[in-house]
């Protein structure tokens, strides 16, 4: 019995419109600061919330009351986005 033959397909070439621009692939990679600023305010924020329950709430400021919970959890707020922009 003969073999029967391979046909050879084109190579798919997406339409212009479709295709990604080249400026996605020319983006810069991140500076190094910020991967260490969003650790650092990771590690900042979670320091903070342990102090003000380990102290019963009478540090880091006392006055602040429960606005000691919202710069603990901004603080790490704050490095979530920034690491949403690490590439």
């Amino acid at each position: 019995m003969p073999k029967s033959q391979v046909r050879k397909k084109k190579v798919y070439t997406p339409p212009t419109d479709v295709r990604p621009t080249a400026t996605a692939a020319t983006r810069k990679p991140s500076p190094v600061w910020l991967p260490v600023t969003a650790v650092a305010l990771i590690v900042a924020g979670i320091g903070w919330l342990v102090v003000y329950y380990l102290s019963e709430q009478a540090y880091p400021v006392a006055s602040w009351h429960y606005w000691n919970l919202a710069v603990g959890f901004g603080a790490m707020v704050a490095s979530l986005i920034l690491l949403s922009r690490w590439r």
